[in-house]
């Protein structure tokens, strides 16, 4: 396989990966231009077994939307709804509650929770929330809000980011999930989420929440107009943010959806453009411990195989996904933690069972 990989061109990229050295953008540009999707998968496979072995990840996890209503309304984005459209929502803090209490029969570990930049909302809804579902499920992880809705917060409370997420912490949150993250460049945000926070913004959010211990993910939103130079000086700014705080459990691309968007003329990705994505992230995000391959975004059999070609985690049960599906996702909103540990066992993985702290739970060996 290594005459093959020198025969793709990657002989130089090989010996780096093999070194463990790191690989520069000039590198992970050769990987993005390479139509050579096995090439890629072999040298991603070698950082994954490295860094997890045969390990696949999954959680039981719960999602819940409270409000689409939003300010934003980004060009790529199929939730949002200004507040009088007819497909408008918000949760009462006693309707989330309720949605917690629905699934109390299930051995469910973590609330994933996001929602718009709502105008009216007071911060003292958002704390309640934290609190609300503590109060049913004391035990639930709860990962929440966005660095997005993390600085619209901290000008809801007229605190710093760091006061802000202080107050959080202490009614309940555990960690932020890593969304609004999009393409950093400024042209991608100026073209597509012009009233979103800007690239640098959701960096030093996500570094404040590091150094008070919060974990974060990390995404990118990517299929749409971007190109793979802004790709790569995305992949770069995170893996500099991680060397300087080691706090990004797990980074996710996201493929993007066009269905009911501001840029539905665009076409979905393709099944080699998300196994680029994947691989290449495994390659250039040395120093993040998880890649995922998020089910919802890129099915269930994309997933399976994504697990070899670097990543090494599927999300999770995920409970009622939302935000995906009103772009288009023709996946389930929601799958068995059976059929996860079986689509990982058919792919020579191991099914690991964990929490959203990677602590195991269950080896399902």
């Amino acid at each position: 396989m290594e005459n093959y990989i020198q025969k793709a061109g990657f002989g130089r990229i090989l010996d780096k990966v093999k070194a463990e050295e790191r690989l520069s953008v000039d590198d992970g540009r050769a990987l993005f231009n390479s139509n050579d999707i096995l090439a890629l998968g072999y040298l991603a496979n070698i950082v994954r077994n490295r860094v997890n072995g045969d390990n696949a990840y999954f959680i039981y996890n719960q999602h819940i939307n409270y409000s689409n209503i939003c300010t934003n309304l980004c060009k790529f984005c199929a939730f949002g709804r200004e507040k009088d459209s007819d497909l408008a929502y918000e949760m009462s803090v006693e309707q989330v509650k309720q949605k917690v209490r629905d699934r109390l029969d299930e051995p469910i570990t973590e609330v994933h929770m996001v929602g718009g930049i709502h105008p009216d909302l007071p911060f003292t809804y958002y704390l309640e929330l934290l609190r609300g579902i503590k109060e049913v499920r004391p035990s639930l992880h709860i990962q929440a809000f966005t660095c997005v809705e993390i600085a619209h917060f901290a000008e809801l409370a007229g605190a710093s980011i760091e006061n802000t997420l202080g107050m959080l912490i202490d009614a309940g949150l555990g960690s932020l999930p890593g969304g609004g993250a999009e393409v950093f460049h400024p042209r991608i945000r100026q073209l597509t989420c012009e009233k979103k926070i800007p690239g640098s913004q959701w960096l030093d959010i996500s570094k404040t929440a590091h150094r008070l211990g919060l974990n974060t993910n990390a995404t990118m939103l990517y299929g749409h107009i971007e190109t793979i130079d802004e790709r790569l000086q995305h992949l770069e700014a995170l893996r500099g943010v991680q060397d300087e705080t080691n706090g990004f459990l797990a980074f996710i691309p996201l493929a993007f959806h066009p269905k009911n968007t501001a840029m539905a003329d665009l076409s979905k990705t393709t099944g080699i453009d998300d196994l680029k994505n994947i691989a290449v992230a495994r390659l250039f995000l040395d120093n993040f411990p998880h890649i995922k391959a998020y089910w919802v975004m890129i099915g269930p059999k994309m997933a399976q195989i994504a697990l070899a070609f670097g990543a090494d985690d599927m999300d999770g049960t995920v409970k009622e996904e939302v935000i995906t599906h009103m772009a288009g996702a023709e996946t389930d909103q929601t799958i068995g933690s059976a059929t996860l540990v079986r689509l990982i066992k058919e792919a020579g993985r191991v099914p690991v069972e964990r929490d959203t702290l990677y602590n195991v739970i269950e080896v399902h060996s």
